[in-house]
């Protein structure tokens, strides 16, 4: 009788934790990804205005291109950096739950712009290269921001319409890269930072 007294709490105390998991699981399920980092957004901004300034004065081509794809790639620094800074303070894993989800509903649209950047820039078609990636980022804005938080989607949008513009006159390509990737990430940058911790 003793012994059953003993081993009672220990399988009780078990099954308290394994409701706990499942409860924490089921709510980081549920929850939307906060991570997006808004002061990220402002520094990422930032350097596309800046870009956008450099890369006007170049004629299209390897130039030119350069500047746009350097300019990503510390982007892209930036905001993952951001973001697990923004995650870690958070307490959220970058590699579970609605993050793991954002991530992966994020990345196929920007594989499918790197494989049209090349396909465009193998054809001579620069022109079209600012649309295209102001609306693949946009489209993956858009899917990633369904597991974030509803300002997210909204960026999406803008993007994919700022895109649309960019085919609309495709000579002002540097101008809508500057509008897109400088003028709203910046602007939802600080929303994001302001209203959704930094």
């Amino acid at each position: 009788m003793n012994r059953e007294n003993e081993t009672a709490p220990v399988a009780l105390q078990d099954r308290a934790f394994e409701n706990l998991r499942f409860i924490r699981d089921a709510m980081e399920r549920a929850s939307a990804f906060t991570a997006v980092p808004g002061l990220g957004g402002v520094f990422m901004g930032l350097l596309a205005l800046a870009a956008a300034f450099v890369a006007a004065q170049e004629p299209a081509g390897a130039r030119w291109l350069a500047v746009w794809l350097s300019t990503a790639a510390v982007s892209l620094a930036v905001g993952v950096v951001a973001m697990g800074w923004k995650a870690r303070r958070a307490g959220v894993s970058l590699l579970r739950g609605s993050a793991r989800r954002f991530a992966l509903a994020f990345a196929p649209p920007l594989a499918v712009g790197a494989l049209l950047t090349f396909g465009l820039v193998r054809a001579d078609e620069y022109a079209l290269l600012p649309a295209t990636w102001l609306l693949t980022y946009g489209t993956a804005v858009v899917t990633g921001g369904a597991f974030s938080v509803p300002v997210v989607p909204v960026l999406g949008l803008c993007f994919i319409a700022t895109g649309v513009l960019a085919l609309a006159f495709p000579g002002l390509g540097d101008v809508w890269m500057g509008v897109g990737f400088g003028g709203l990430e910046l602007g939802f940058g600080v929303y994001i930072a302001r209203r959704h911790g930094g």
